[in-house]
């Protein structure tokens, strides 16, 4: 009787032990759940292992068309150096200046980065990143214009880039310190607004100071009013609610403005001795080193 009760026992124990084994097992299946519960949490873009910026590349020196077909300029590289932080290569998609700003509205990139600036508009359909350069406004006319001031604009025609802000501010109602839209014509871009102006399209063209230096650089017979249309800072756009890429942005940006490689790509491509009226990197905290900004 005693041999019996005593297998009973063993044989109790065994059963404990391989329940205990059981739950063990049970645990172990849980926490490899939620691993892979975070690991779906992650940064996600519009393609796997891309940031795909949509810009339009004719926007001297921010994004343009290197001789070899690729991408290059102030905004492109700091795009880089972004993604380059966050893991990434950099994905360049060059369209018109309205396209780019939709692509990234409706989730097509990843991000704008096009000279883009912050518009009450532009925020109630985007959001957008901390500052990371300025610049200044400027209008553009020929050497023997009759306007010396921006005061002289009202009655011309107005050549502006289709969708910047210097189309917006101009075409809007005089009320509103505008000109009119009657008095504007947005062109594709930057160059094709020169042109009209070359032709005797347009009596101006209002652009931002860096392509403008470009553009009076590469036609002779141009030149640049000593007065400031307007000035207003660079920001990145994504697509509203686009919370996790948004903070990811800007935890990269607030490093490549705080160890200075921001402000060495606008060195690169705007020469120091135009500092005053060209684009300037922003600090850390988003305060600039000039009071000169641009708008687009």
């Amino acid at each position: 009787m005693k041999k019996i009760l005593a297998v009973l026992l063993s044989a109790a124990m065994l059963l404990s032990l391989l329940a205990l084994a059981g739950c063990g097992s049970t645990t172990e299946e849980t926490t490899t759940d939620d691993s892979q519960e975070t690991s779906s949490t992650e940064l996600t873009t519009v393609t796997a292992g891309k940031l795909t910026m949509s810009t339009n590349a004719q926007f001297p020196p921010y994004e343009m068309v290197a001789d070899d077909g690729s991408f290059e300029g102030i905004d492109v590289e700091i795009a880089a150096a972004i993604a380059e932080k966050l893991g990434l290569e950099l994905q360049v998609d060059d369209m018109d200046f309205d396209s780019a700003l939709l692509a990234a509205q409706n989730g097509k990139s990843d991000m704008v980065m096009a000279g883009v600036t912050i518009t009450d508009e532009r925020m109630a359909v985007m959001d957008f990143s901390d500052t990371y350069a300025n610049g200044v406004q400027v209008v553009i006319v020929k050497e023997d214009s009759d306007i010396a001031s921006i005061d002289d604009l009202e009655g011309k025609m107005i050549g502006t880039q289709q969708g910047t802000t210097g189309y917006l501010y101009c075409s809007d109602t005089p009320e509103n310190g505008g000109y009119g839209e009657e008095n504007v014509t947005a062109y594709a871009d930057g160059a094709t607004a020169v042109q009209a102006l070359i032709n005797g399209q347009v009596d101006c063209v209002v652009i931002d100071n860096a392509p403008a230096q470009e553009f009076v650089k590469a036609n002779p017979g141009l030149k640049i009013l000593d007065t400031e249309f307007t000035n207003e800072n660079y920001a990145i756009g994504v697509a509203k609610g686009n919370t996790a890429l948004l903070d990811a942005i800007n935890g990269a940006l607030k490093e490549l403005i705080a160890d200075g490689t921001v402000q060495q790509i606008i060195d690169k491509y705007i020469p120091a001795s135009n500092a005053g009226t060209d684009a300037a990197a922003t600090d850390a905290t988003g305060a600039t080193d000039t009071s000169a900004e641009a708008a687009e």
